[in-house]
């Protein structure tokens, strides 16, 4: 009789699926048809049910997908708790309205985002405050990491931690590496998912999640340049929490904080109670927003 497991899909491509089972490996495994015929496409993430075809080559087939808790749909990934989107301190400078752009679209898709800033040892004190002073009003949690001196990861596994993180992020800010810090001496099968699934050295081109250690999990995906959101721009100002506080104070309701007069909100970015860089960043979405309905 074959063995039957649950496991995790961590990552698919070409019609294969590669399910992790704690303590037993890495399965590739195909769907059965029926998923076809239910119009219903295994995504990473999925927590699944296999029949094992081959211990020794641990083959397999999908046989059932448990239900989701959640579904993103950029990416296409299942089961996320969680987003961790990575930004360098320095080398490159981070561009914030990138990330403020992740932000909104995370908060769309109702995903808590936890923001990271690798490279942290090429910013001073001064400029560490700066960083965490854009963001300390808005509820983000904010973190400092090193790849290269081993700085800050164990704050970093603290925060991913049980849940499956979604993590995200430009090229160039050392996602890779602080992702290979994170494994280093883990109970992962790192050389058998590296000769299972082929995965790249040091280039995400699919997404795919990589076990930590037990029920922690975390989905690599590959680095983005730009982000365009979709949206009307009426909803905009719900995906920048610290305004929230103010609007109590505008004259008008439905204001948006942009050219309304008696307005809450930027009386509190007068004040410095808001961040210039975070209403800025909000401004240019806005009008790009309320130009791209008019074509």
């Amino acid at each position: 009789m074959s063995d039957r497991y649950s496991g995790k899909i961590i990552r698919g491509i070409a019609g294969f699926y590669y399910v992790h089972v704690e303590d037993a490996g890495i399965y590739e495994c195909k769907a059965k048809g029926i998923f076809r015929n239910q119009k219903v496409k295994p995504l990473v993430g999925d927590n699944v049910e296999i029949m094992v075809l081959d211990e020794a080559d641990k083959e397999g087939n999908i046989e059932r997908i448990l239900p989701r808790q959640s579904a993103l749909i950029r990416p296409a990934v299942a089961n996320v708790d969680q987003a961790l989107v990575i930004f360098a301190a320095a080398r490159p400078e981070p561009n914030f309205n990138l990330l403020d752009r992740f932000l909104v679209m995370m908060g769309t898709q109702q995903i808590p985002v936890a923001i990271c800033f690798n490279k942290a040892d090429l910013a001073d004190g001064k400029e560490r405050e700066r960083l965490a002073g854009i963001y300390a009003a808005s509820g983000y949690p904010v973190l400092f990491t090193s790849a290269k001196e081993r700085e800050g990861t164990d704050g970093l596994l603290a925060l991913l931690a049980g849940k499956t993180t979604v993590v995200a992020g430009p090229s160039g800010v050392g996602k890779s590496s602080l992702i290979n810090c994170l494994q280093k001496g883990r109970q992962m099968e790192t050389g058998e998912i590296s000769e299972k699934i082929g995965r790249g050295r040091h280039t995400t081109r699919h997404s795919e999640i990589i076990p930590v250690r037990g029920s922690t999990y975390i989905m690599d995906t590959p680095g983005f340049s730009t982000l365009q959101l979709q949206m009307e721009k009426e909803e905009l100002k719900r995906f920048y929490p610290e305004f929230a506080a103010y609007e109590q104070d505008c004259r008008f309701a439905g204001c948006n904080h942009i050219r309304e007069r008696d307005c809450g909100v930027k009386a509190a970015l007068a004040a410095g109670e808001i961040s210039e860089q975070r209403y800025r960043n909000y401004q240019q979405i806005y009008e790009e927003l309320k130009n791209f309905r008019k074509y």
